[in-house]
C-alpha cells in the first residue's frame, strides 16, 4: 500500500523527500509502539530498520522497550530463585 503525504517545499530544504519519508516512518512506528499497537517486531517492519536501530530510536525517545509491571517482575525473580533452590 502506498500513501502519498503532501509536505509543502519549505520543510525539504535541508533534507531529501526519502529521508524525510524514512523519518516519518519510524516516528509513526515509535507512536504506534509507545500506544501498545505494535510490537516491536511490527514496529522494526513498518519503519524499515533493523531492530538495534529502533531500539536506539526508543532510547533516543525515552520510550521503554520493556514494560514489565514491578509486581509481575518480582513474581518472576521469586519463581526463578525457588526454581534454582530446588534444583540444588
Amino acid at each position: 500500500m502506498e500513501v502519498i503525504v503532501q509536505v509543502p517545499d519549505q520543510y525539504l530544504l535541508d533534507i531529501s523527500a526519502g529521508e524525510l519519508a524514512a523519518r516519518l516512518k519510524l516516528s509513526a512506528a515509535l507512536l504506534m509502539f509507545r500506544a501498545g499497537k505494535f510490537s516491536a517486531g511490527a514496529a522494526c517492519e513498518f519503519a524499515g530498520v533493523d531492530r538495534y536501530t529502533f531500539f536506539e530510536a526508543c532510547r533516543q525517545h525515552r520510550i521503554d522497550v520493556v514494560d514489565y509491571d514491578p509486581d509481575e517482575l518480582e513474581a518472576d525473580f521469586s519463581a526463578l530463585i525457588q526454581r534454582d533452590a530446588s534444583s540444588c
